[in-house]
């Protein structure tokens, strides 16, 4: 079923002009205003890959991919009953959660008739228990029954390699291993990996010898833009 926090960020994007779950082809697209497809995707990038390289041929996509970046945890007595709490969630995503995604969306971006935009957002998520009502409120023991929009605290968009390079730290040494990488992100070495990957895998960076058993890197011209 389809999330308020969709629903809101469909309105957002389509505008005043804006049409909703327009047919193209075999394709459904969540909103088209004026020549622009826009896709919002709260899922995984790697289920949307193939239809945006598909679109990209001919139209100008743009793929929203929302973070949390701030959480409420509203858990209510059943579904659809009165308030039992609600509580802010430790867990804060944030701009580098988009290589997660990334490393499945490496042969679809960058494209020159694509445009990724992140927004942060701040959510409420609606819950109630998943059994019995005698059963106790457990860790993982609940449905959700929605999500909904509080606020898009910060936007981010990416369309180049220059884009992607512009995430990495500045002083970053040329060339560099994910060792390097990790320390000046301030990130585990294995999220490091991760961003390193992608980076080589959508052209921004490249392998370029070894230090001992480390890959060595050096970034690509910020000026480059695939397609």
């Amino acid at each position: 079923m389809e999330t308020s926090l969709h629903q809101q960020l469909k309105a957002h994007y389509a505008g005043p002009d804006g049409e909703l779950e327009v047919k193209l082809g075999r394709y459904r697209i969540d909103v088209v205003r004026d020549d622009l497809l826009i896709e919002i995707q709260h899922g995984g990038l790697a289920a949307i890959r193939d239809k945006i390289r598909a679109l990209c041929k001919q139209h100008r996509v743009l793929v929203v991919k929302p973070i949390v970046a701030k959480k409420t945890l509203i858990k209510c007595k059943q579904k659809g009953g009165r308030v039992l709490s609600r509580r802010r969630s430790p867990k804060r995503g944030e701009l580098l959660d988009l290589f997660d995604e990334l490393v499945h969306f490496t042969r679809a971006f960058p494209h020159r008739n694509l445009t990724l935009e992140v927004p942060l957002v701040e959510v409420e998520e609606w819950r109630y228990p998943g059994h019995g009502r005698r059963r106790r409120w457990r860790k993982n023991d609940f449905i959700v029954e929605d999500q909904k929009l509080v606020e898009v605290t910060h936007v981010y968009r990416l369309q180049t390699h220059g884009d992607l390079l512009g995430l990495l730290p500045a002083n970053l040494p040329q060339p560099f291993c994910t060792a390097q990488l990790a320390d000046g992100l301030g990130k585990p070495r294995w999220i490091a990996q991760r961003v390193a990957y992608c980076l080589r895998e959508m052209g921004a960076a490249k392998a370029v010898g070894k230090q001992g058993n480390a890959i060595l890197y050096k970034t690509a011209s910020r000026a480059r833009r695939a397609g």
